[in-house]
């Protein structure tokens, strides 16, 4: 690729080059042609204006001596022409002038044309030829024949110097372009050298070594980091796409174990078939609660990570309505404090999957007559939600594993549940950008903070509150 995309650059730079070095060539052989023919014309106008004695007194050979020294100083021939054709003074003999073209247009008493471009391989001579007049009639013409050696070499020196400019410059561009070539490519490279490694990370389920570089241009750096993200993001799904697959298996094996057994006890006498019966019923339904929490986790996992401005209290009051029958049947309170107005940026709908399931969690461990409390406030740049319960808590060295799947507390065996509430509710709230803490308040019980980050501060004044 980057010998691809640098005989590129070279095709455009001799493109410009030869846009640039042909009109230039082209104008300074023109250049010079045109001040010879200037300087000849002149020339040969006054011997046009010499002759005219001569040609008048039939004394052509007067004309002579001026016409010899003059091509003695100079090397050009010159030459007087009668009307006919013949030729009736000459500066070297053997010229031939009766076929060429402008002698006759000279004869005809037009004066001579500028010359076409002479290219350097042209070795013909400039001939130049001027009529004669004598009282408004063409008597002759005075001609001059210029070499053109020196202008043909003069043009080519031109040329060739025009041509070692445009290779030394071709030269520096390639010199140039190689530091540019690779500082475009190195993303790429980078890029290309660590797809195969991303590739074996993300199968084997550990971290994607980064590819994002820092040098190159904007746009394939932001690729590089896009590509990041994307390895990441993929190393994610299969580590959870493993974990959820390790979790049912584990989890589901010992649900599926009992109903086996129990249903291999059924005998058919009947002496055991209710308690059987009532026993694998039991098993049953302790499966159809790892499903689904299996099922919710996995669509907290996979829910959608767009951030959206969530009014909270809109949310609280719903959810808090919706929990308020069963709060009530268990003989808790349920109480909403701090701040009202205020606004978070989360993911649709990750506000209610994280307060069922920690509003779940604190219902199920907290003893009648205690209170839920959800407290609001703004806490710098995020929103802190925490909800407390006054249950009996967790020990301190039990608060980090608490989140983790299937997680039960040993003094907690006895309530039912699938061990998912908080690892669901993290999983959310991290999708959304949020933080997710357990910490233990004075008094006892448990409090769950959530921290998402703020999408309008300042809606509600710092000193409202409300408590219901």
């Amino acid at each position: 690729m980057r010998r691809r995309l640098l005989v590129t650059v070279m095709v455009l730079v001799a493109m410009v080059l030869l846009g640039l070095g042909v009109p230039l060539a082209v104008a300074g052989a023109r250049g010079a042609l045109q001040a010879q023919f200037v300087d000849r014309l002149a020339d040969t106008v006054r011997f046009a204006s010499l002759a005219q004695r001569p040609l008048v007194e039939a004394d052509p050979a007067a004309l002579l001596p001026e016409m010899q020294r003059y091509d003695e100083v100079y090397g050009i021939s010159v030459a007087l022409v009668a009307r006919d054709g013949a030729i009736l003074a000459a500066s070297r003999p053997g010229l031939a002038l009766s076929t060429a073209d402008r002698v006759r247009v000279a004869l005809a008493g037009r004066r001579s044309e500028p010359y076409p471009l002479v290219l350097p391989w042209n070795g013909a001579p400039m001939l130049l030829a001027e009529p004669v007049l004598v009282d408004g009639e063409v008597r002759g013409a005075a001609v001059t024949v210029s070499p053109t050696d020196t202008l043909r070499h003069d043009v080519l020196a031109e040329w060739l110097l025009l041509v070692g400019a445009g290779l030394v410059a071709l030269a520096l561009a390639a010199l140039g372009a190689l530091p540019v070539v690779r500082w475009i490519l190195r993303p790429v490279r980078r890029l290309d050298a660590g797809l195969s490694r991303v590739a074996a990370s993300v199968l084997s389920g550990a971290a994607a070594e980064p590819v994002g570089e820092s040098r190159g241009p904007a746009e394939l750096r932001q690729l590089t980091r896009s590509f990041d993200q994307m390895a990441v993001t993929v190393t994610q799904a299969l580590a959870a796409q493993r974990a959820f697959v390790a979790d049912a298996s584990h989890q589901l094996r010992n649900p599926l174990t009992a109903l086996r057994l129990r249903l291999n006890n059924l005998d058919g006498n009947g002496t055991n078939a209710v308690e059987e019966q009532a026993a694998a019923l039991e098993e049953a339904d302790r499966l159809g609660e790892v499903l689904d929490g299996l099922l919710a986790l996995a669509r907290a996992e996979r829910a959608p990570t767009e951030l959206a401005s969530i009014e909270l209290d809109a949310v609280l009051a719903d959810r808090l309505d919706a929990w308020r029958v069963l709060a009530e049947h268990e003989g808790l309170r349920l109480r909403r404090t701090g701040q009202p107005g205020l606004r978070a940026r989360a993911p649709a709908g990750a506000v209610e999957t994280v307060l069922d399931a920690v509003l779940d969690n604190a219902i199920k461990f907290s003893a009648p007559g205690g209170e839920v409390e959800v407290h609001t406030r703004p806490a710098g740049e995020h929103v802190l939600l925490t909800v407390r319960d006054q249950g009996p808590g967790l020990a301190p060295d039990e608060l980090e594993r608490a989140t983790d799947r299937f997680w039960r507390s040993p003094a907690q065996h006895n309530v039912d549940g699938s061990g998912l509430g908080l690892a669901i509710a993290l999983s959310t709230v991290r999708r959304g950008g949020g933080e997710l803490s357990l910490e233990l308040p004075e008094g006892g019980g448990l409090r769950v903070a959530v921290r998402l980050p703020v999408a309008e501060p300042g809606l509600a004044g710092p000193g409202t509150t409300l408590a219901t």
